[in-house]
C-alpha cells in the first residue's frame, strides 16, 4: 500500500512539514539508527576532538567578524562549561542592526548559501495549537528567539574562503 509506506516515512522522519523551519502538524519519530550508522558513529569518536575544535574556530571567525556590528548577538558560552559550538546561532535585532533575519536569508539564498530560522518551538507548532502555554513574566522568549534568530553555515567542511563570503554579506547588508 503506497499511501502507508509514505505515512510511515514521514511519521519516521519526524513528521516534518516541507517548510524552511521545523514545522510539525502531527507527532512524529526519529527511531532510525542501522548497525551501519552506529558503527559510523562509533569510528567518528576517533575525529571527536578535531571536529569539535573546528567548530569552535567557525564560531570564533563569524563572532570576530561580526560582534562589533550593534544589533547582532552570538549565543554566549556559558561559564559552567564548554560549548563544542556545534551549530553557531545569532539572534538580528532590526532596530539595532537596520536589517532583519529574513533580509540575510534572502541576500544569502542570492548567492548560493544556505541559512535558516533557528527551531520553531513546540507551543507555536500546528499539532500543539490546541494545548495552553504558560511563559514567564516578561514574555515569550522562545518566540523571540525564533522570530529573530539565525542559523549559519556551521559544517566542518566549511572553508574560510566560504566563511569569508558569508561575512561579507552580513558586512554588505549594515554598511
Amino acid at each position: 500500500d503506497k499511501y502507508l509506506v509514505e505515512k510511515a516515512h514521514f511519521l519516521s522522519s519526524q513528521a516534518r512539514e516541507p517548510e524552511i523551519h521545523y514545522e510539525h502538524k502531527e507527532l512524529g519519530y526519529n527511531y532510525r539508527m542501522s548497525n551501519i550508522l552506529a558503527a559510523v558513529g562509533r569510528g567518528q569518536l576517533s575525529v571527536l576532538d578535531k571536529r569539535i575544535q573546528t567548530k569552535r574556530d567557525i564560531f570564533q571567525r563569524y563572532a570576530s567578524a561580526l560582534n562589533a556590528i550593534e544589533g547582532f548577538d552570538f549565543m554566549p558560552e556559558a561559564n559552567y562549561g564548554r560549548s563544542n559550538r556545534w551549530l553557531t546561532t545569532l539572534t538580528i535585532n532590526e532596530n539595532i542592526a537596520g536589517v532583519n533575519r529574513s533580509h540575510v536569508i534572502t541576500a544569502l539564498e542570492k548567492e548560493n548559501i544556505e541559512s535558516r530560522p533557528v527551531w520553531k518551538p513546540m507551543h507555536l507548532q500546528p499539532l500543539y495549537q490546541e494545548y495552553e502555554y504558560f511563559s514567564i513574566p516578561g514574555g515569550d522568549i522562545s518566540r523571540l528567539l525564533f522570530e529573530n534568530g539565525l542559523c549559519l553555515p556551521s559544517g566542518t567542511s566549511l572553508s574560510e574562503n566560504d566563511q569569508n563570503r558569508v561575512i561579507d554579506i552580513f558586512l554588505s547588508l549594515v554598511s
